[in-house]
Protein backbone atom coordinates (compact mmCIF):
# COMPACT_ATOMS: atom_id res chain seq x y z
CA UNK A 1 0.00 0.00 0.00
CA UNK A 2 1.43 3.92 -0.72
CA UNK A 3 2.34 5.86 2.48
CA UNK A 4 -0.93 7.94 2.91
CA UNK A 5 0.98 10.99 3.02
CA UNK A 6 3.00 11.81 -0.15
CA UNK A 7 3.33 15.31 -0.08
CA UNK A 8 3.57 18.44 2.78
CA UNK A 9 1.62 20.16 1.00
CA UNK A 10 -1.48 17.63 1.71
CA UNK A 11 -2.82 19.33 4.13
CA UNK A 12 -5.38 22.67 5.11
CA UNK A 13 -4.25 26.01 4.65
CA UNK A 14 -4.61 27.62 8.00
CA UNK A 15 -1.71 25.15 9.30
CA UNK A 16 0.97 27.38 6.82
CA UNK A 17 -0.89 30.65 7.65
CA UNK A 18 -0.82 29.67 11.88
CA UNK A 19 2.67 28.58 11.06
CA UNK A 20 3.78 31.65 9.54
CA UNK A 21 2.47 34.14 12.22
CA UNK A 22 4.01 31.98 15.03
CA UNK A 23 7.74 31.77 13.62
CA UNK A 24 7.50 35.47 12.61
CA UNK A 25 6.32 36.23 16.56
CA UNK A 26 6.81 33.49 18.59
CA UNK A 27 9.23 30.81 17.16
CA UNK A 28 10.46 29.84 20.53
CA UNK A 29 7.19 28.48 22.15
CA UNK A 30 7.08 24.79 23.46
CA UNK A 31 3.90 22.95 23.17
CA UNK A 32 2.23 20.20 23.38
CA UNK A 33 -0.57 18.30 20.77
CA UNK A 34 -2.67 15.51 21.83
CA UNK A 35 -5.19 12.77 19.82
CA UNK A 36 -8.53 12.27 20.85
CA UNK A 37 -11.01 9.94 19.26
CA UNK A 38 -14.52 11.19 20.74
CA UNK A 39 -16.36 8.25 19.68
CA UNK A 40 -16.50 4.79 19.66
CA UNK A 41 -14.58 3.35 16.56
CA UNK A 42 -16.07 -0.27 15.34
CA UNK A 43 -12.69 -2.02 16.24
CA UNK A 44 -9.89 -0.59 18.58
CA UNK A 45 -7.76 2.21 17.66
CA UNK A 46 -5.02 0.60 19.58
CA UNK A 47 -4.52 -1.63 16.76
CA UNK A 48 -3.10 0.75 14.63
CA UNK A 49 -0.44 1.66 16.43
CA UNK A 50 2.09 0.02 14.88
CA UNK A 51 1.37 0.39 11.18
CA UNK A 52 0.83 4.49 12.52
CA UNK A 53 4.00 4.89 13.46
CA UNK A 54 5.54 3.18 10.24
CA UNK A 55 3.60 6.03 8.99
CA UNK A 56 4.89 8.47 10.48
CA UNK A 57 8.83 7.51 10.09
CA UNK A 58 7.48 8.11 5.70
CA UNK A 59 6.11 11.51 6.76
CA UNK A 60 9.44 12.59 8.54
CA UNK A 61 11.30 11.68 5.44
CA UNK A 62 9.31 14.34 3.46
CA UNK A 63 10.32 17.55 2.33
CA UNK A 64 8.63 20.60 0.41
CA UNK A 65 9.57 20.04 -3.42
CA UNK A 66 10.73 22.92 -5.38
CA UNK A 67 7.18 22.95 -7.32
CA UNK A 68 5.19 23.22 -3.95
CA UNK A 69 7.88 25.96 -2.88
CA UNK A 70 7.26 28.23 -5.73
CA UNK A 71 3.26 27.61 -5.19
CA UNK A 72 3.79 28.81 -2.38
CA UNK A 73 5.48 31.92 -3.30
CA UNK A 74 2.75 32.83 -5.36
CA UNK A 75 0.73 33.37 -2.55
CA UNK A 76 0.72 36.91 -1.77
CA UNK A 77 0.62 36.43 2.21
CA UNK A 78 3.37 34.15 2.59
CA UNK A 79 6.46 35.34 3.46
CA UNK A 80 10.05 35.15 1.50
CA UNK A 81 11.68 33.85 4.68
CA UNK A 82 9.31 31.54 5.52
CA UNK A 83 9.72 29.80 2.09
CA UNK A 84 13.32 29.80 2.95
CA UNK A 85 12.44 27.97 6.76
CA UNK A 86 10.01 25.35 4.74
CA UNK A 87 12.73 24.58 2.36
CA UNK A 88 14.80 22.91 5.41
CA UNK A 89 12.07 21.49 7.28
CA UNK A 90 11.69 18.28 8.20
CA UNK A 91 9.02 16.49 10.69
CA UNK A 92 11.26 15.04 13.58
CA UNK A 93 10.15 11.56 14.47
CA UNK A 94 11.54 12.06 17.94
CA UNK A 95 9.33 15.28 18.94
CA UNK A 96 5.68 12.30 18.48
CA UNK A 97 4.57 9.54 20.51
CA UNK A 98 2.00 6.85 19.19
CA UNK A 99 1.47 3.90 21.67
CA UNK A 100 -1.30 1.86 22.39
CA UNK A 101 -2.91 2.25 25.74
CA UNK A 102 -5.61 -0.93 26.25
CA UNK A 103 -7.95 -0.16 23.18
CA UNK A 104 -7.03 3.27 22.81
CA UNK A 105 -4.60 4.98 20.81
CA UNK A 106 -2.41 7.65 22.18
CA UNK A 107 -0.73 9.92 20.28
CA UNK A 108 1.35 13.16 21.58
CA UNK A 109 3.44 15.40 19.83
CA UNK A 110 5.61 17.50 22.17
CA UNK A 111 8.63 20.27 21.34
CA UNK A 112 9.09 23.67 19.68
CA UNK A 113 5.58 24.50 18.29
CA UNK A 114 6.93 25.33 15.18
CA UNK A 115 8.02 22.13 14.50
CA UNK A 116 5.11 20.07 15.65
CA UNK A 117 1.87 22.43 15.04
CA UNK A 118 2.19 20.69 11.63
CA UNK A 119 2.14 17.53 13.03
CA UNK A 120 -2.11 17.84 13.51
CA UNK A 121 -3.30 17.27 9.67
CA UNK A 122 -1.02 14.30 8.67
CA UNK A 123 -1.73 11.99 11.96
CA UNK A 124 -5.88 12.19 11.63
CA UNK A 125 -5.92 12.05 8.19
CA UNK A 126 -3.23 8.22 8.81
CA UNK A 127 -5.89 7.35 11.53
CA UNK A 128 -8.63 7.99 9.46
CA UNK A 129 -7.13 6.02 6.21
CA UNK A 130 -5.54 3.35 8.38
CA UNK A 131 -8.86 2.66 9.82
CA UNK A 132 -11.10 2.57 6.77
CA UNK A 133 -8.75 0.57 5.25
CA UNK A 134 -10.09 -2.30 6.73
CA UNK A 135 -13.63 -1.81 5.81
CA UNK A 136 -14.83 -3.08 2.15
CA UNK A 137 -13.46 -0.28 -0.28
CA UNK A 138 -15.96 -1.24 -3.52
CA UNK A 139 -18.67 -1.05 -0.87
CA UNK A 140 -17.74 1.75 0.72
CA UNK A 141 -16.77 3.50 -2.83
CA UNK A 142 -20.14 2.77 -4.38
CA UNK A 143 -22.34 3.97 -1.66
CA UNK A 144 -19.74 6.93 -1.38
CA UNK A 145 -20.43 7.47 -4.84
CA UNK A 146 -23.98 7.25 -5.02
CA UNK A 147 -24.17 9.84 -2.20
CA UNK A 148 -22.43 12.17 -3.49
CA UNK A 149 -24.30 12.02 -7.13
CA UNK A 150 -27.48 12.87 -4.88
CA UNK A 151 -25.35 15.85 -3.36
CA UNK A 152 -24.66 17.44 -6.86
CA UNK A 153 -28.16 16.62 -7.91
CA UNK A 154 -29.27 18.16 -4.68
CA UNK A 155 -27.40 21.80 -5.71
CA UNK A 156 -28.42 21.18 -9.46
CA UNK A 157 -32.36 21.25 -7.92
CA UNK A 158 -31.32 24.51 -5.35
CA UNK A 159 -30.01 26.45 -8.71
CA UNK A 160 -33.64 26.91 -9.76
CA UNK A 161 -34.55 28.66 -6.88
CA UNK A 162 -34.87 32.84 -7.03
CA UNK A 163 -31.26 34.02 -6.36
CA UNK A 164 -30.76 35.85 -3.21
CA UNK A 165 -28.56 39.53 -2.49
CA UNK A 166 -25.64 37.31 -2.22
CA UNK A 167 -24.60 33.99 -3.99
CA UNK A 168 -24.32 30.46 -2.13
CA UNK A 169 -20.43 28.93 -2.10
CA UNK A 170 -19.27 26.52 -0.57
CA UNK A 171 -15.64 24.85 0.13
CA UNK A 172 -14.40 21.59 0.68
CA UNK A 173 -12.86 20.88 4.37
CA UNK A 174 -12.82 16.99 4.30
CA UNK A 175 -9.13 16.76 5.08
CA UNK A 176 -8.82 15.72 8.29
CA UNK A 177 -11.49 12.86 8.03
CA UNK A 178 -11.28 12.27 5.04
CA UNK A 179 -12.34 8.06 4.16
CA UNK A 180 -9.23 8.34 1.91
CA UNK A 181 -6.34 10.80 0.08
CA UNK A 182 -7.62 8.97 -3.26
CA UNK A 183 -11.50 9.34 -2.26
CA UNK A 184 -11.34 13.48 -1.27
CA UNK A 185 -9.28 13.77 -4.50
CA UNK A 186 -12.16 12.65 -6.52
CA UNK A 187 -14.85 14.38 -4.56
CA UNK A 188 -13.14 17.63 -5.24
CA UNK A 189 -12.61 16.91 -8.80
CA UNK A 190 -16.38 16.10 -9.35
CA UNK A 191 -17.39 19.25 -7.12
CA UNK A 192 -15.06 21.20 -9.46
CA UNK A 193 -16.11 20.16 -12.63
CA UNK A 194 -20.16 19.62 -11.84
CA UNK A 195 -20.92 22.37 -9.51
CA UNK A 196 -18.27 25.20 -10.81
CA UNK A 197 -21.51 27.78 -10.05
CA UNK A 198 -21.23 26.95 -6.32
CA UNK A 199 -17.88 25.21 -5.33
CA UNK A 200 -15.37 27.69 -4.75
CA UNK A 201 -11.83 26.07 -2.98
CA UNK A 202 -10.67 23.49 -0.93
CA UNK A 203 -8.82 23.92 2.51
CA UNK A 204 -6.54 20.86 1.06
CA UNK A 205 -2.98 23.12 -0.08
CA UNK A 206 -2.46 20.25 -2.56
CA UNK A 207 -5.52 20.14 -4.02
CA UNK A 208 -5.92 23.07 -4.58
CA UNK A 209 -1.92 23.18 -6.17
CA UNK A 210 -2.55 19.93 -8.46
CA UNK A 211 -6.63 21.19 -9.32
CA UNK A 212 -6.37 25.07 -9.66
CA UNK A 213 -8.79 25.94 -6.58
CA UNK A 214 -8.34 28.46 -4.29
CA UNK A 215 -6.98 27.55 -1.14
CA UNK A 216 -9.45 28.53 1.65
CA UNK A 217 -8.49 28.98 5.33
CA UNK A 218 -7.27 31.30 7.51
CA UNK A 219 -6.85 30.40 11.78
CA UNK A 220 -8.10 27.70 14.03
CA UNK A 221 -8.49 27.32 17.85
CA UNK A 222 -4.50 26.52 18.15
CA UNK A 223 -3.56 30.24 17.18
CA UNK A 224 -5.64 31.93 19.87
CA UNK A 225 -5.36 29.29 22.42
CA UNK A 226 -1.44 29.81 22.28
CA UNK A 227 -1.84 33.05 23.41
CA UNK A 228 -3.53 31.61 26.64
CA UNK A 229 -0.09 30.99 27.52
CA UNK A 230 2.34 34.08 25.98
CA UNK A 231 2.37 35.93 28.98
CA UNK A 232 -0.31 38.59 27.96
CA UNK A 233 -3.19 39.08 30.63
CA UNK A 234 -5.71 36.27 30.17
CA UNK A 235 -8.69 38.38 29.67
CA UNK A 236 -6.89 40.33 26.96
CA UNK A 237 -5.71 36.96 24.81
CA UNK A 238 -7.77 37.10 22.18
CA UNK A 239 -7.42 40.41 21.62
CA UNK A 240 -3.48 40.37 21.30
CA UNK A 241 -3.68 37.35 18.74
CA UNK A 242 -6.14 39.23 16.68
CA UNK A 243 -3.73 42.31 16.66
CA UNK A 244 -0.67 40.39 15.85
CA UNK A 245 -2.42 38.82 13.11
CA UNK A 246 -3.98 41.90 11.48
CA UNK A 247 0.01 42.92 12.02
CA UNK A 248 1.39 40.08 10.24
CA UNK A 249 -1.18 39.77 7.33
CA UNK A 250 -2.27 43.43 6.95
CA UNK A 251 -5.62 42.73 5.41
CA UNK A 252 -5.36 39.02 3.95
CA UNK A 253 -6.88 36.68 5.74
CA UNK A 254 -9.38 38.06 7.55
CA UNK A 255 -11.81 35.76 8.57
CA UNK A 256 -11.95 35.35 12.56
CA UNK A 257 -12.56 31.89 14.35
CA UNK A 258 -15.19 32.82 17.14
CA UNK A 259 -15.69 30.17 19.60
CA UNK A 260 -12.68 29.24 21.77
CA UNK A 261 -14.18 30.89 25.09
CA UNK A 262 -17.63 31.17 22.90
CA UNK A 263 -19.44 33.23 20.71
CA UNK A 264 -20.68 36.18 23.60
CA UNK A 265 -16.95 36.32 25.17
CA UNK A 266 -15.94 37.08 21.61
CA UNK A 267 -18.10 39.78 20.73
CA UNK A 268 -17.24 41.53 23.88
CA UNK A 269 -13.62 41.82 22.39
CA UNK A 270 -14.09 41.97 18.72
CA UNK A 271 -14.76 45.54 19.08
CA UNK A 272 -15.04 48.57 16.31
CA UNK A 273 -11.77 48.23 15.59
CA UNK A 274 -11.53 44.61 15.09
CA UNK A 275 -15.07 44.67 13.52
CA UNK A 276 -13.37 47.01 10.71
CA UNK A 277 -10.15 45.26 9.92
CA UNK A 278 -11.74 41.54 9.72
CA UNK A 279 -13.69 40.73 6.54
CA UNK A 280 -15.58 38.22 8.67
CA UNK A 281 -16.23 35.29 11.37
CA UNK A 282 -16.09 31.91 11.18
CA UNK A 283 -18.43 29.35 13.10
CA UNK A 284 -17.36 26.60 14.57
CA UNK A 285 -19.80 25.63 17.48
CA UNK A 286 -23.41 25.76 18.75
CA UNK A 287 -26.34 26.67 16.67
CA UNK A 288 -25.02 28.43 13.61
CA UNK A 289 -28.52 30.10 13.06
CA UNK A 290 -28.35 31.57 16.72
CA UNK A 291 -24.50 32.22 16.28
CA UNK A 292 -25.21 34.21 12.87
CA UNK A 293 -27.82 36.06 13.92
CA UNK A 294 -25.48 37.34 16.95
CA UNK A 295 -23.05 38.22 14.60
CA UNK A 296 -25.34 40.32 12.52
CA UNK A 297 -26.76 42.34 15.45
CA UNK A 298 -23.58 42.76 16.80
CA UNK A 299 -22.14 44.76 13.19
CA UNK A 300 -25.65 46.61 13.29
CA UNK A 301 -24.84 47.53 17.14
CA UNK A 302 -21.30 48.79 15.76
CA UNK A 303 -22.65 50.31 12.61
CA UNK A 304 -21.36 48.31 10.07
CA UNK A 305 -22.84 47.18 6.56
CA UNK A 306 -23.23 43.44 7.01
CA UNK A 307 -23.64 43.13 3.29
CA UNK A 308 -19.79 43.98 3.53
CA UNK A 309 -18.69 41.08 5.91
CA UNK A 310 -18.31 37.29 5.25
CA UNK A 311 -20.46 34.51 7.86
CA UNK A 312 -18.48 31.49 7.63
CA UNK A 313 -20.06 28.38 8.45
CA UNK A 314 -18.16 25.13 9.05
CA UNK A 315 -19.44 23.14 11.74
CA UNK A 316 -20.62 19.57 11.19
CA UNK A 317 -22.59 20.83 8.37
CA UNK A 318 -24.43 18.99 5.29
CA UNK A 319 -25.66 20.38 2.21
CA UNK A 320 -29.46 20.37 3.79
CA UNK A 321 -27.88 22.44 6.34
CA UNK A 322 -26.07 24.75 4.34
CA UNK A 323 -29.11 25.49 1.69
CA UNK A 324 -31.31 25.97 4.73
CA UNK A 325 -28.56 28.70 6.50
CA UNK A 326 -28.49 30.45 3.18
CA UNK A 327 -31.99 30.85 3.12
CA UNK A 328 -31.70 32.17 6.12
CA UNK A 329 -28.61 34.74 5.77
CA UNK A 330 -28.67 35.13 2.55
CA UNK A 331 -30.00 38.32 1.33
CA UNK A 332 -28.28 39.77 4.64
CA UNK A 333 -24.85 39.09 4.72
CA UNK A 334 -22.18 37.38 2.42
CA UNK A 335 -21.56 33.47 2.79
CA UNK A 336 -19.00 30.78 2.67
CA UNK A 337 -20.06 27.06 3.93
CA UNK A 338 -17.17 24.70 4.60
CA UNK A 339 -18.43 21.41 4.67
CA UNK A 340 -15.90 18.37 5.79
CA UNK A 341 -16.87 15.16 6.51
CA UNK A 342 -19.99 15.41 4.63
CA UNK A 343 -18.42 15.45 2.06
CA UNK A 344 -14.69 13.69 2.48
CA UNK A 345 -16.50 10.41 4.68
CA UNK A 346 -19.95 9.83 3.33
CA UNK A 347 -19.81 6.33 2.14
CA UNK A 348 -21.98 4.28 4.39
CA UNK A 349 -19.33 4.03 7.39
CA UNK A 350 -19.74 6.01 10.68
CA UNK A 351 -16.95 8.49 10.63
CA UNK A 352 -14.40 8.78 13.07
CA UNK A 353 -14.90 11.73 15.55
CA UNK A 354 -11.03 12.49 16.01
CA UNK A 355 -9.13 15.64 17.16
CA UNK A 356 -5.52 16.37 17.88
CA UNK A 357 -5.74 19.58 19.66
CA UNK A 358 -3.23 22.08 21.70
CA UNK A 359 -3.17 21.24 25.02
CA UNK A 360 -0.63 23.40 26.68
CA UNK A 361 2.11 25.86 25.79
CA UNK A 362 5.26 26.86 27.77
CA UNK A 363 4.55 24.27 30.29
CA UNK A 364 0.84 26.07 30.79
CA UNK A 365 -2.76 23.75 30.10
CA UNK A 366 -4.24 26.22 27.33
CA UNK A 367 -8.30 25.48 26.91
CA UNK A 368 -11.43 26.14 24.22
CA UNK A 369 -14.78 26.65 25.49
CA UNK A 370 -16.80 25.69 22.47
CA UNK A 371 -20.38 26.82 22.53
CA UNK A 372 -21.26 22.93 22.09
CA UNK A 373 -20.14 21.76 25.40
CA UNK A 374 -19.08 18.12 23.78
CA UNK A 375 -16.15 19.89 22.20
CA UNK A 376 -14.80 21.65 25.12
CA UNK A 377 -11.37 20.27 25.42
CA UNK A 378 -8.73 20.91 28.35
CA UNK A 379 -6.77 18.52 30.49
CA UNK A 380 -6.37 20.58 33.79
CA UNK A 381 -9.78 21.45 35.34
CA UNK A 382 -8.47 24.36 37.69
CA UNK A 383 -7.81 26.46 34.77
CA UNK A 384 -11.03 25.83 33.21
CA UNK A 385 -12.35 26.94 35.81
CA UNK A 386 -10.43 29.77 36.08
CA UNK A 387 -10.70 30.48 31.94
CA UNK A 388 -14.77 30.35 33.03
CA UNK A 389 -14.61 32.90 35.98
CA UNK A 390 -12.23 35.25 33.63
CA UNK A 391 -14.46 35.16 30.95
CA UNK A 392 -17.74 34.94 32.85
CA UNK A 393 -18.75 32.28 30.67
CA UNK A 394 -20.87 29.74 33.08
CA UNK A 395 -20.48 25.75 32.99
CA UNK A 396 -22.44 23.45 30.65
CA UNK A 397 -25.70 22.39 31.71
Amino acid sequence: MQPVIQSLLDTDLYKFTMWQAMLHRHPATQAEYTFVCRNRPAYPLAELARDVRRELEHLCSLSFQPDELAYLSGLRYIKSDFIDFLRIFRFQRSFIDVRADGDDLRIVARGPQVHIMGFEIPVLAIVNELYFRRFDPARALAEGTRRLDAKIAQFQAFAGEAPRAHPFEFFDFGLRRRYSGAWQRQVVARLQAELPRYFKGTSNVLLAKDLGLVPIGTMAHEYLQTFQALGVRLRDFQKTALEEWVQEYRGDLGIALTDVVGMNAFLADFDLYFAKLFDGLRHDSGDPAEWGEKALAHYARLRINAHAKRLVFSDGLDVSRALALYRQFGDRTQLGFGIGTHLSNDVGLTPLNIVMKLTSANGQSVAKLSDTPGKTLCNDETFLAYLRQVFQVGSPA
